[in-house]
């Protein structure tokens, strides 16, 4: 085994990681939405592949998000459709898939245990991160979702397995940096000081609020804008202004800056209520570790919390982003 490369396949986002010698030497992530183009799964996968520089001895090892997909209409059906593609892509390849328990099957054992390596990329990251820092509460902020794990003596704590159990403890949050829509962030903004409700259209999206505060780069507006106008901060001025059905003829900066602030603020709200929900079950715990495209919402509930904030970046660098990609090949079996 020359190397491992680790996967995170998700409905709208693959990621990849290639590890040597216990170092991530190279990631790459795309924005790939599965249900507009299933064929093109298998040969994203070996472009990246290649773009990562994988030589032909180089094992895969897999976690998944993909099977929850409006294309399939079971998780078992979108299991076996990615595990199709991968063998497919990696014909000759070792391949492994993680599972939510922290184990490793074998392709024809992950298609009989399907639930379980269904949306097992938290638990990779969890068990990674609980080998840097035995005590604390992962923050993941993705494009999407956020995931919130209590990590004690070494162990996740997680008191939900599936999405649907994760949901109901508050450890699965849908709310993300980038793909959530304004109007599931807050259901009023201030606009000339006064509460005012926002509009259900769809006009902006969390990346929008993001961009225009300075959190985001643009290159990181990796999804379609809702308007199809570019991922800039003056389009997102009026993308915002659009939440309450208004223009940048009648909102000025200040304008839309409030709308930004207080949807900013409802996020980190409803985020560091959910991380004092999990670490209530481990009080103890002083320290959260923060990772993905939305750090900085990650670290901002943590101070909330009252946590010491520990960047994951600052142990797997750029990499961080890409969390349980890296995750799944750094701990990949020797």
């Amino acid at each position: 085994m020359t190397a491992v490369l680790g996967w995170d396949i998700g409905g709208v986002n693959t990621k990849g990681a290639r590890v040597a010698q216990a170092r991530v030497v190279a990631t790459r992530a795309v924005p790939y939405e599965l249900q507009r183009d299933p064929a093109a799964l298998a040969p994203l996968l070996r472009r990246l592949a290649r773009d990562v520089g994988a030589a032909p001895g180089d094992a895969h090892a897999i976690t998944m998000t993909a099977e929850l997909s409006q294309l399939f209409r079971t998780k078992r059906e979108g299991v076996g459709f990615v595990l199709d593609a991968v063998t497919a892509a990696f014909a000759d390849a070792c391949v492994r898939v993680w599972t939510v328990d922290a184990r490793w099957l074998t392709p024809a054992q992950a298609r009989r245990e399907p639930h379980a390596v269904a949306a097992a990329n938290w638990a990779a990251t969890a068990h990674l991160v609980a080998r840097f820092v035995p005590d604390c509460v992962l923050i993941d902020v993705g494009s999407t979702t956020t995931d919130i794990v209590p990590i004690a003596g070494g162990v996740p704590r997680a008191a939900g397995r599936t999405d649907t159990e994760r949901l109901r403890e508050g450890e699965l949050v849908y709310t993300g940096a980038l793909r959530t829509p304004a109007e599931a962030i807050a259901a009023t903004v201030p606009v000339r000081g006064r509460a005012t409700g926002v509009s259900a259209e769809g006009f902006a999206l969390a990346g929008d609020v993001h961009l225009w505060r300075g959190e985001l780069a643009p290159e990181d507006y990796s999804v379609p804008t809702p308007d199809g106008r570019p991922a800039t901060r003056v389009f997102a001025g009026e993308r915002l202004a659009r939440v309450v059905c208004a223009d940048r003829e009648l909102l000025d900066d200040e304008g839309v800056s409030g709308i930004a602030d207080a949807l900013w603020d409802a996020q980190a709200t409803r985020l560091r209520d959910a991380v004092v929900r999990a670490r209530a079950r481990c009080p103890a715990l002083t320290r959260a570790v923060v990772t993905g495209l939305g750090e900085f919402l990650a670290a901002e509930a943590a101070r909330r919390a009252g946590l010491q904030v520990i960047p994951l970046s600052d142990r797997l660098g750029p990499a961080a982003r890409h969390a349980p990609a890296a995750a799944v090949a750094l701990m990949f079996p020797s």
